[in-house]
C-alpha cells in the first residue's frame, strides 16, 4: 500500500458500504503511467507522501475574502466557518445546506452520495465516494431566479501539519430555474495540503446556471477536483474555469448532455507557472438530439510549469444534430515549460457539426513586431499580446461584477507569474 493511500484511509468514517469502497482503492492502488488517463501526469512522488485528517479550523485573515460578497459558504481545511460565511440574502426557493447537517438528519436528499465508481483511473472520485462528509448541497425549486450570484469558497490555511480533506458538492437546479454561482479554491498563507473536491450538477428542463471557478491554490498545495454535469431538456450550463494552479492540481470536467436542446458553453484558462503542474481532463457526452457544446480553452506555459490539456467529445448513436467545438490554442513563453495538448471527437451519429483543434506555439512575431512599431518596449509588447490572449475565453460571461473579477484575478496571477 502506497504511503499516500494508507494515510488517508487513517481517517476513514463510515458504513459497511462506504468501507467497502474504500478497501477497494486500497487493493487497486493508485494508477500508473500505463494508464492513459494519467499518461502526463505522474503520481509517483505524492504516493509516497502522507496526510493528516483535520482535526479544527485555524483562523485567517480575512482579507482572503475581499471582493467574495455574501451570499457565500466558507470551508476553510474542509470545515466549516461560521464566522466566515454569510448564508443570508438567498431568495425564496433557495436553500443552501452543508452535508454534514444533512447526513446528521438522516435526510434522504444526500442520496447522491450512493453513486460508485469503478474505473481504477477513477482513483479521486473513488476516494471521495468512500471518505467524504462535508460539502455543500444548493437546490433551487422550479421556476426560481436568483438576482445575485452564490459563492462557494474553500480556503486552504496553513496549521503546521499537512492535512488532506475530502469534500462532495451538489448543485440542483429545477425546471427553469436560473443561477449564478462562483466558486473559489484559494489559499490563505502557505501550506503543503490535499483536497479532493467531487461536484455534482444536475439541471432540469429549461434550467440556466451560469458558474464560474477559480482554482487559485497554493505553489505547495496539491488540488483534485472533479466536476459531474447532467443536462435535461433545454437547459443552458455555461460555464468559465480560471485554473491558476497549485504544486499539483487536476480538474475534470465531464458534462451529459440527456435532454434534447441542451446548451453547454465551457472556458477555461490553464496558467502553469514556476514549477506548478495543471492538468484539465474534459469529457463532454452527447445523448440527446439537437445538443451543443462550445469549448474555448487557452493554456500558458512558463518558468518550468507544466500545462496538460485533454478535451474528449463523445457524440453518441441517436444524437443527432449534434453541434460540437473545441478550440485549445497555447503559448510557451520559455524553455522550461511544457504543455501536452489532446483533442479527441468521437463520433456515432449522422447529420452533426463538430470541430476540434489544437496548438501549442509561442507569441506572434508580426504582433510583436507591429506593437514595437508603435513604440512598445518588447517586454511590454509580450505582455499586452499574453494577457489579450488569455482573457479571450471570459468574454462569456454577462455578469460584469464578476467578469471584472475574474479578469482581475488572471491578471493578478499573469503579473505574479511575470508574463503582464
Amino acid at each position: 500500500m502506497s504511503a499516500l493511500l494508507d494515510s488517508l484511509a487513517d481517517g476513514f468514517q463510515g458504513d459497511a458500504s462506504r468501507r467497502t469502497a474504500l478497501d477497494d482503492v486500497l487493493r487497486d492502488g493508485l494508477p500508473g503511467p500505463r494508464s492513459e488517463a494519467w499518461k502526463y501526469t505522474s503520481l509517483r512522488a505524492l504516493e509516497r507522501r502522507r496526510f493528516a485528517a483535520v482535526e479544527s479550523v485555524p483562523a485567517i485573515d480575512m482579507q482572503v475574502l475581499d471582493g467574495i460578497p455574501s451570499p457565500r459558504i466558507v470551508l476553510v481545511n474542509g470545515r466549516y466557518s461560521p464566522e466566515l460565511s454569510a448564508p443570508h440574502d438567498l431568495p425564496a426557493g433557495v436553500s443552501l445546506k452543508l452535508l454534514s447537517e444533512v447526513l446528521a438528519s438522516g435526510d434522504d436528499s444526500a442520496r447522491f452520495l450512493a453513486r460508485r465508481f469503478e474505473r481504477n483511473d477513477e482513483i479521486f472520485a473513488r476516494l471521495n465516494a468512500a471518505l467524504a462528509s462535508e460539502g455543500v448541497l444548493l437546490r433551487m425549486e422550479a421556476g426560481v431566479a436568483s438576482a445575485v450570484p452564490v459563492h462557494l469558497v474553500f480556503i486552504g490555511a496553513e496549521d503546521g501539519t499537512d492535512r488532506a480533506w475530502h469534500l462532495r458538492n451538489l448543485v440542483e437546479l429545477r425546471e427553469g430555474a436560473r443561477l449564478s454561482l462562483v466558486e473559489h479554491h484559494l489559499s490563505a498563507g502557505s501550506h503543503a495540503h490535499f483536497s479532493n473536491t467531487l461536484t455534482h450538477v444536475h439541471l432540469a428542463r429549461a434550467a440556466t446556471l451560469s458558474h464560474a471557478r477559480v482554482q487559485h491554490e497554493g505553489e505547495r498545495a496539491t488540488s483534485f477536483l472533479r466536476t459531474d454535469a447532467v443536462l435535461g431538456r433545454d437547459a443552458d450550463y455555461q460555464r468559465i474555469d480560471l485554473e491558476l494552479g497549485a504544486a499539483l492540481s487536476r480538474h475534470e470536467l465531464n458534462v451529459r448532455l440527456e435532454g434534447d436542446n441542451a446548451r453547454l458553453t465551457a472556458n477555461g484558462v490553464l496558467l502553469a507557472s514556476g514549477k506548478r503542474h495543471v492538468d484539465t481532463r474534459l469529457g463532454i457526452e452527447h445523448i440527446a438530439r439537437d445538443t451543443r457544446c462550445e469549448l474555448t480553452w487557452r493554456g500558458l506555459g512558463t518558468g518550468r510549469g507544466r500545462a496538460v490539456f485533454h478535451g474528449g467529445i463523445l457524440i453518441r448513436a441517436g444524437a443527432d444534430g449534434s453541434d460540437a467545438m473545441l478550440s485549445n490554442k497555447n503559448l510557451l513563453l520559455s524553455e522550461g515549460a511544457e504543455i501536452d495538448t489532446q483533442p479527441v471527437l468521437e463520433i456515432h451519429a449522422d447529420e452533426v457539426k463538430a470541430a476540434h483543434g489544437a496548438t501549442v506555439g509561442q507569441l506572434d512575431a508580426n504582433a510583436l513586431f507591429y506593437l514595437r512599431s508603435r513604440g512598445l518596449p518588447e517586454d511590454q509588447a509580450q505582455q499586452l499580446l499574453t494577457a489579450a490572449f488569455c482573457r479571450e475565453p471570459l468574454a462569456l460571461l454577462e455578469d460584469p461584477a464578476i467578469s471584472a473579477a475574474l479578469v482581475s484575478q488572471l491578471d493578478r496571477a499573469l503579473a505574479t507569474a511575470g508574463v503582464a
